[in-house]
C-alpha cells in the first residue's frame, strides 16, 4: 500500500510541472495577434498583407483599427481605416490593404492607432483594444 502511494505521488509530480508548462504556453499566445506578414509593390501601390489569429476565444463580428502610415523618414502620410471585417474565434484571417500611390520603399511604419470598430454579439466591444498585439515580419514596422 506505502509502494502505490509513492508511485502515485511520484506521477503526479511528474504529471503537475507539464500542464503548468502547457498552461502558460497557451496563455503566451492569447489575444487578438495581428502580424504585417508581407509587404509588395502592386500596381502603383504598396500592399500591406496582414495575419491575424483571433485566440481570444470570441468571434468578432466587425473589427476596423485606425492606422497611420509613416514614410521612411517618419513623417506622417496617411491615417485610414482599415477593416478587418469578421475575425471567427481559433480561425486564422488574411486581409490585405493598397497603398495607392505609394511604393513600399517609401512606407517607413504603420501604426494602429486603436480601433475605431469593434462588434462582438452585435454591441460594440472593447475587447479589440484590450486584447490587440502586434507584429511584424518585414522591415516595415507595426506599432500600435
Amino acid at each position: 500500500m506505502m509502494l502505490r502511494s509513492l508511485v502515485l505521488a511520484t506521477l503526479c509530480a511528474g504529471i503537475l510541472p507539464s500542464v503548468t508548462l502547457g498552461q502558460s504556453a497557451d496563455t503566451s499566445s492569447s489575444g487578438l495577434l495581428v502580424e504585417l506578414n508581407a509587404i509588395q509593390d502592386v500596381d502603383g501601390a504598396c500592399r500591406l498583407t496582414f495575419l491575424i489569429q483571433n485566440q481570444t476565444g470570441t468571434s468578432i463580428d466587425s473589427a476596423i483599427f485606425e492606422t497611420v502610415i509613416f514614410d521612411a523618414e517618419g513623417s506622417l502620410v496617411s491615417l485610414s481605416l482599415f477593416d478587418f471585417r469578421d475575425l471567427p474565434a481559433d480561425r486564422p484571417r488574411v486581409r490585405q490593404f493598397d497603398l495607392s500611390g505609394r511604393q513600399c520603399a517609401s512606407v517607413g511604419r504603420a501604426l494602429i492607432n486603436g480601433a475605431n470598430t469593434c462588434t462582438v454579439d452585435g454591441s460594440d466591444s472593447d475587447l479589440c483594444n484590450k486584447a490587440l498585439t502586434l507584429s511584424s515580419r518585414v522591415r516595415m514596422e507595426l506599432l500600435g
